[in-house]
């Protein structure tokens, strides 16, 4: 999912395996319709690479991500950018995949970096990782709503708050966040191929039109060292988030050991195709002297100005309705992640153990998802009542959608890179199952880029929340994401010795070893 800046001015809107998961089940929801098992056996590759690519919101990505990246970097190396972040994950999931044939949780970095770097940086990474991913996920439904209340607006004339219409996508969400999983799967798939279908489009008809030839400028490696690079990556990592949460599924997958690991691998390399091809399209279509400045004008709608300039009107209508369900898909996909986090968190007594109850019938993780759901309600009512006083269209998306989506950014790819080193300190025992590039060089170097990407965020943060310069902004939403994984960590290292029973269970529910 794609992070965007919030400055209008310069375009920017962006049976589980094992005995594990029953371990508690004393401990938990007495009540005769939940137990503290996960739906097992659900989800094929298929499936969960559709699931993964949801959650980066492939046409939101290229609609909104790609034109922002331009107006607000003024580099023409977009595209260049996705080729360099897909190495980088690629090289991660390479450990990554490895990694998920031992340890199956739905607490995916929580777990990981429990077993690699030791359980009080596992307890950090969890409460880093549920305030992320909750930020990612909220933070959405801020663009949802200015977007479906514009939709509305400018094709049958009604007129309702943002909020509202928030508050509908809040409703769906909610209601597919307690059905089976395979049925989200579903509808997130047939979705993303709609998404991929208009993106598709959009490309062949940029090449086509190509007003200044068929170039490779948006590849030109001189870009990697031009002043706002750092700006650039810190943009363009925001378009993958999303894509790690395969693991979390894992002990939902029809092949634990190989499912999560493979999609995650298929998935991570036809994003990183897909958006660097579609942003050098976009080159391409509007001409390599020309796209920074058209993207400084139209912004995220530059896309549909285009497609408007060169399809049928029906398209282009078809396409600003996909761009509505592809921020539904990722709100969907985001709300799923926090869910399993919540029930992960629960099931090792991290948090209440009535917090893993999940629905006897379909096997989701509905006490999970009911946090989820009413956090997202709290906060959206909150910045209503905020944004009441407030005459700007894009309040909801220069303030929630901005805000929070960044924080959920920089705290994601502070928890990648550390799980990249969590993967080597893991693996470093299995050297007769895996071959040092698996167990130490790829999730190694990915461990390097992954910190540099951090660094880039960090440097850059008052840029991709549209502020001049150093404001209270620029530090405190990263502290809101830093802050709980201190205090999580000073927790872990308080239970080792006032509680060691429940230290020795973090991290470990549902796990292979």
């Amino acid at each position: 999912m794609s992070t965007l800046s919030s400055d209008p001015a310069k375009g920017g809107l962006g049976s589980p395996i094992g005995n594990g998961a029953d371990r508690h089940s004393t401990d938990v929801g007495n009540a005769p319709a939940a137990t503290a098992s996960l739906d097992a056996r659900r989800i094929g590759i298929p499936a969960l690479v559709f699931m993964i690519i949801a959650a980066s919101a492939p046409l939101t990505v290229v609609a909104g991500g790609v034109p922002s990246n331009f107006a607000v970097t003024g580099l023409v190396g977009i595209p260049l950018s996705f080729v360099v972040l897909g190495i980088i994950l690629i090289l991660f999931a390479i450990g990554y995949a490895a990694m998920s044939r031992h340890v199956h949780n739905a607490g995916a970095f929580f777990a990981y970096i429990s077993k690699g770097l030791g359980k009080p940086a596992g307890m950090g990474a969890a409460m880093t990782a549920l305030v992320a991913y909750n930020s990612m996920q909220i933070g959405i439904a801020g663009m949802f709503g200015f977007v479906f209340s514009s939709f509305l607006d400018t094709l049958f004339g009604i007129s309702w708050s943002w909020w509202v219409c928030a508050l509908i996508a809040w409703v769906i969400v909610g209601i597919m966040g307690v059905l089976r999983v395979d049925f989200s799967a579903k509808v997130l798939g047939i979705i993303v191929g709609a998404e991929f279908l208009v993106v598709i489009v959009f490309d062949i008809i940029g090449l086509a039109h190509s007003p200044e030839g068929i170039t490779t400028d948006g590849f030109a490696l001189d870009q990697l060292f031009a002043p706002g690079v750092g700006a650039a990556l810190a943009f363009s990592i925001a378009a993958f988030m999303g894509f790690e949460s395969g693991a979390i599924y894992n002990e939902e997958v029809k092949d634990p050991r190989r499912t999560a690991g493979r999609a995650t691998v298929i998935a991570v390399s036809i994003i990183g195709v897909f958006y660097a091809f579609s942003a050098w399209a976009m080159v391409v279509g509007e001409g390599a002297s020309k796209v920074i400045g058209r993207s400084q004008e139209f912004g995220p709608d530059l896309m549909f100005v285009f497609l408007g300039e060169h399809a049928p009107v029906w398209f282009v209508d078809l396409g600003n309705l996909l761009f509505l369900t592809s921020l539904l898909a990722a709100l969907v996909a985001f709300h799923n992640i926090v869910a399993r986090y919540v029930f992960a968190l629960g099931r090792d007594r991290v948090l209440p153990p009535s917090l893993a109850r999940t629905s006897r019938r379909t096997g989701a993780p509905v006490a999970g998802s009911l946090v989820q759901s009413g956090l997202a309600l709290v906060i959206i009512l909150v910045f209503a009542v905020v944004g009441s006083g407030s005459d700007d269209p894009l309040f909801p998306v220069v303030t929630l959608f901005t805000w929070l989506t960044n924080m959920g950014a920089f705290g994601l790819v502070l928890l990648m890179a550390l799980t990249a080193l969590a993967v080597v300190g893991f693996l470093r025992t299995k050297a007769g199952e895996y071959s040092l590039w698996t167990r130490v060089i790829a999730p190694g170097l990915s461990a390097v880029g992954l910190l540099a990407l951090f660094v880039a965020i960090v440097i850059n943060f008052n840029v991709l929340i549209g502020a001049e310069g150093t404001t209270v902004l620029s530090w405190l939403l990263p502290a809101i994401v830093l802050v709980p994984g201190l205090i999580g960590t000073i927790w872990a290292v308080v239970l080792r010795s006032s509680s060691p029973g429940l230290y020795a269970g973090i991290g470990s529910g549902g796990s292979l070893g």
